[in-house]
């Protein structure tokens, strides 16, 4: 039976009849908000990491399964972005969180111009094409960096502490990822106002990560960044780790579960905290404010973790310099 009969029938007097439409705004008043969460990495899956992204939501009022339910999408595959963006943007959603590389949060705003989105990701998001500037994100896209240019010369620092004086360093990136040239250009600089020599590895397979690897022992690489974006890297962070043990090449990492898992140490932003300040937009957001007025957010909080039993696997005499500076030492 048609709402158009229903109403009618309501006019005529059939009181039974009216119950329906007040029962139907009880339900869509009852109906929770959905937060799409869009996942491009393994790592930004696990309950630890989703923890501040929690955390963050619940500073502002909002609990999953009380007053907002979470539809989780996640892939380690780029070209995967893009379907998974649009089911969220058919289902739709309140908002869009956007976790991990810059290409999630490409593909969340290919999707959608009117869904408000929120992002974490590595890269400048100017020069990425999401957002209109950082103070003033304009549209409906704004989120958190998890990436400034500090941190990858802090990186080839605290590395080159590890190894003796004029040894090579390499630099593993994807060329796939958006962000990688930003990461590239920091390195670069870093690496010549201190006068130190780095070459470029770049893999986009995990028959190219293996293939770098094996470049990098034959150029006498005495140690390696590890870039800290891309979905690639995050999906086979077990083949990485365990190439650097296998060639015995010391490695940093740009993200915590790395070093947590058995790199040697890893240096970045302290990654709950980003993903609270994450769940604050994402819950500012729920309650009314636009994204466009909403500044991107920079870290601010910075982790850095040595893992001595690799360093001891390595040979390797951390020095005192090192351990001081470290949030966390794993033994």
């Amino acid at each position: 039976m048609s709402i158009c009969l229903r109403r009618r029938e309501f006019i005529a007097g059939l009181g039974g009849a009216a119950a329906w439409p007040l029962a139907a705004r009880a339900q869509q008043r009852s109906a929770l908000p959905v937060i799409g969460y869009l996942n491009g990495a393994q790592e930004q899956a696990t309950a630890t990491v989703q923890a501040g992204f929690r955390k963050g939501l619940s500073d502002m009022g909002y609990t999953e399964g009380r007053n907002v339910a979470i539809a989780m999408r996640a892939t380690a595959q780029i070209d995967q972005l893009p379907a998974l963006a649009a089911e969220l943007v058919q289902r739709q959603v309140a908002v869009i969180y956007a976790a991990a590389p810059a290409n999630v949060a490409r593909a969340a705003k290919a999707a959608t111009a009117t869904i408000p989105i929120v992002f974490l990701n590595g890269g400048d998001p100017v020069r990425l094409g999401l957002v209109a500037s950082i103070a003033r994100p304009g549209g409906n896209v704004t989120g958190v960096m998890n990436y400034v240019s500090t941190l990858v010369a802090k990186r080839l620092e605290q590395v080159r502490e590890l190894v003796p004086q004029g040894a090579t360093i390499g630099i593993l990136t994807n060329p796939d990822n958006l962000a990688s040239a930003a990461t590239m250009s920091d390195v670069t600089a870093a690496a010549r106002s201190i006068g130190q020599k780095i070459i470029v590895l770049k893999a986009s397979t995990p028959d190219e990560i293996d293939a770098a690897f094996v470049a990098a022992a034959q150029q006498g690489v005495g140690a390696l960044l590890v870039d800290a974006v891309g979905l690639l890297f995050f999906s086979r962070s077990n083949q990485i780790l365990a190439l650097a043990a296998r060639y015995r090449i010391p490695a940093s990492y740009g993200t915590p579960g790395f070093a947590e898992a058995g790199g040697l140490m890893s240096y970045s932003d302290d990654r709950f905290e980003s993903q609270r300040q994450a769940g604050i937009y994402v819950g500012r957001i729920l309650k009314g404010e636009k994204p466009g007025d909403l500044p991107v957010m920079q870290p601010s909080k910075f982790e850095f973790i040595i893992n001595l039993k690799t360093a001891k696997a390595l040979g390797l005499t951390v020095p005192p310099t090192l351990f001081v500076q470290a949030n966390k030492v794993i033994e």
